[in-house]
């Protein structure tokens, strides 16, 4: 009777979904400042860079999203980051930021591992350019300003419950010409990590149950806002909003490619100060073009968004500098086809304005 109940218990045990455990981690990470000669010899004079990550997440092993299943079984959690460069000139910044985390390569290997990260968060805490306090701080020119994260290391596997890392990251901080100047701060910095995962046990994705990428044509509009201040001596921030359509399609799983429309309105065109004669006309407000749309798919509902764009019409004092334009961001899918996001629409290197977005999608499985 004894050996009977003890053979239940078992088999309820092996019948149970796999959990997604907790992990833990810690990275430090230095040097690796990219920047001009004269930034180099003006902002980041004596400089040198120290970081260090605090990340929980969880290990995504049981899902009804197959996106999951694609990824290798991912982290997705939130990270604390915070910083030195050694000088008083950009300060000690700070971060808070969401993360996904997928792995790749052999994932049977029981000791050697590889992944890759992609984050995006708020930071605080820089030290921004003043005329009179801070005139040497020419890459950054407020206090807060979004933060973007990208990563790749290898991982040797020490036991089922720790895990050690090195590798390289990307770092870019930028407030989108919201307050000038805007050069930004990029980085990358070597790494070293620590990874705790209290609850030791993982399973491999299986993938035979994936079913094929759908074959619809997706329809999409998007309306975004944003400020963006066009001189650094004239302290006024001008309101930018966007319209865009495009259609879309998958190419595989993880990509969509697709193409459409952006039409740009800028409240500068309405200032004699900077429109000059062509105050109020419509050319003067508006400006757009075709653009080619690009899509990665993260799961069911968080997307990466990106655009090549070409102005048939643009002004070059509404900041329009470049018949090109490009645009980054993310969006997620807040209920059913109704999405919010953020992006970042540039001129080659040269920030544009952050585009705080909402957006419909039309056709979506």
């Amino acid at each position: 009777m004894l050996t009977q109940l003890q053979a239940q218990v078992d088999t309820l045990k092996n019948d149970r979904p796999a959990k997604n455990p907790l992990i833990i981690e810690v990275e430090v990470e230095n040097g690796g400042i990219l920047a001009s000669k004269e930034i180099r010899r003006t902002t980041f004079q004596s400089a040198y860079y120290n970081g260090v990550n605090l990340k929980v997440g969880w290990k995504i092993q049981h899902s009804d999203d197959q996106y999951f299943t694609l990824y290798n079984n991912p982290v997705y959690g939130i990270g604390f980051y915070a910083s030195t460069f050694n000088t008083d000139i950009i300060g000690s910044p700070y971060a808070v930021y969401g993360f996904v985390q997928s792995p790749f390569g052999n994932l049977s290997n029981r000791r050697w591992g590889f992944d890759y990260r992609i984050g995006l968060g708020i930071s605080g805490n820089f030290n921004p350019y003043n005329e009179d306090t801070n005139p040497l701080n020419l890459v950054i020119g407020a206090r807060n300003n979004v933060f973007i994260d990208l990563g790749i290391r290898s991982v040797y596997k020490i036991n089922p419950n720790w895990r050690a890392g090195i590798g390289l990251a990307f770092h870019h901080f930028s407030n989108g010409a919201l307050k000038l100047p805007n050069k930004g701060v990029n980085l990358i910095p070597v790494t070293a990590s620590i990874t705790y995962q209290p609850n030791g046990s993982s399973v491999l994705p299986d993938k035979t149950k994936v079913t094929p990428y759908p074959d619809n044509i997706l329809y999409h509009i998007n309306y975004g806002v944003g400020w963006k201040q066009l001189e650094r001596d004239r302290d006024r921030r001008f309101f930018k909003t966007t319209v865009s359509a495009y259609a879309s399609k998958h190419v595989s799983h993880k990509w969509r490619m697709g193409g459409g429309f952006d039409v740009f309105y800028s409240s500068s065109g309405n200032n004699d100060e900077i429109a000059g004669e062509d105050k109020g006309k419509l050319s003067a407000k508006l400006s757009g073009g075709p653009s080619f749309y690009l899509v990665h798919v993260l799961n069911r509902n968080l997307v990466l968004n990106g655009n090549i764009g070409y102005y048939l019409h643009k002004q070059y004092f509404n900041g329009e500098i470049e018949r090109i334009f490009l645009r980054a961001g993310a969006r997620y899918y807040v209920y059913k086809d109704l999405n919010a996001g953020i992006s970042i629409k540039a001129h080659k290197g040269k920030a544009d304005f952050i585009e705080w977005t909402v957006g419909y999608t039309f056709n979506r499985n």
